[in-house]
């Protein structure tokens, strides 16, 4: 692990991250050291599996993702606007949004291609390990609060959200900026949340300051940061991140077929002990987290050198929209190479398969969690 003040480990380069924030501003010392950065410009970073535990990740070991540098937004003259079918536009200051009914939620985020550099033959896009997921308590207003207000009109079709953020990518002929949507049925019953707070404090830059949208169960694209603009549209969005990515791309039967990515698939992930640690012959506690956007979960199982599949406990403690602790406790007694499996199912029914199943774009593959250690 980096020293306290070191600079953060990177993938992609040997240097450190540029200044990707105008204000307030962003040093590469003010990333957390123990975060891997991939990418400098637009600032990337996945959390290290042992800085995963129950409850809320600290917001300074967030997992980050960017497609675009960090917006400059000022929230004195910041507004929310809503506008499109609807009886009334809006334009919603921070002050109003606070003023308006609260809720909290922890919510579980995790990047659609976590997971990705796992995937054989590899594919283009950021490598991510398994730490590109990490849990919140998000603060804010309850979207369907903001709908109601604005009087959304029944011939609207899907929402747009639109954040601040914005930059070229391939194709385009200017720069665009990161818009996504939902259909008003998804955004009335997914409890999304527009956070102005995240872990009891207000929103970083890095995270979407001054105000984010929170989809909880879904991944994390649909989680607009620095948001500015929803639009209720009569026709179906065709922004570059709603259809050209963010899609599962399979060939079958000679053609592709193509589906959104939505839900978060169900998955495990062994956070203690870490990949090839060293032991020492005896008792073994294996620790992880599980979660699924689909479902509650129910089962963790463990499975040791590919023996009978254990059933782990499971926390207490339950919040519908964020990962669930679970814990195996073993005995190892034989030195050697000791391989450990771990998979989640949900109430769903959902489970995780042995391999990840492979897709042009790289999402969603869940995995069994395999590590090794060394017993001694």
């Amino acid at each position: 692990m980096a020293r306290s003040g070191a600079e953060p480990r990177t993938r992609a380069a040997a240097r450190a991250p540029r200044d990707v924030v105008e204000a307030p501003r962003a040093s590469p010392r003010a990333v957390e050291p123990r975060l891997v950065v991939l990418r400098a410009d637009p600032l990337n970073c996945e959390a290290p599996l042992a800085a995963l535990s129950a409850g809320a990740t600290p917001t300074s070991q967030f997992y980050v993702r960017n497609h675009f540098p960090v917006p400059a937004l000022d929230a004195s003259t910041w507004q929310l606007a809503v506008s499109g079918l609807v009886r009334r536009p809006l334009r919603l200051g921070l002050g109003e949004l606070r003023g308006m009914r609260a809720s909290r939620l922890l919510a579980t985020v995790e990047c659609a291609g976590n997971g990705r550099a796992l995937l054989s033959p590899p594919v283009q896009g950021e490598p991510w390990g398994l730490g590109a997921v990490s849990t919140a308590e998000w603060e804010g207003v309850p979207l369907v609060e903001v709908l109601e207000r604005a009087g959304l009109d029944p011939a609207a079709r899907e929402l747009l959200f639109r954040g601040a953020d914005r930059g070229a990518i391939p194709g385009a002929r200017g720069p665009v900026r990161f818009e996504r949507s939902l259909t008003p049925e998804a955004a009335r019953t997914s409890d999304a949340l527009l956070a102005y707070a995240m872990n009891g404090e207000p929103l970083p830059p890095l995270h979407g300051y001054p105000l984010r949208l929170v989809v909880p169960g879904w991944y994390g694209v649909a989680s607009v940061k620095w948001l500015t603009e929803i639009v209720a549209l009569d026709r179906p969005f065709a922004g570059p991140f709603q259809t050209e990515r963010y899609h599962y791309e399979w060939s079958r039967a000679g053609g592709v077929v193509r589906e959104p990515v939505t839900l978060q698939r169900v998955r495990a992930i062994i956070t203690e002990p870490a990949h090839a640690a060293q032991r020492a012959r005896g008792p073994l506690v294996v620790r992880g987290l599980a979660w699924s956007g689909a479902a509650p979960i129910t089962r963790v199982e463990v499975s040791i050198c590919g023996g009978t599949w254990l059933r782990a406990r499971l926390s207490a403690e339950r919040h519908r929209h964020a990962w669930r602790a679970w814990e195996l406790r073993a005995r190892i007694d034989r030195p050697g190479r000791i391989w450990l499996r771990a998979r989640a199912t949900d109430r769903a029914g959902r489970t995780q398969p042995e391999r990840p199943e492979w897709n042009r774009l790289g999402y969603g593959g869940n995995a069994i969690h395999a590590l090794f250690v060394d017993v001694s």
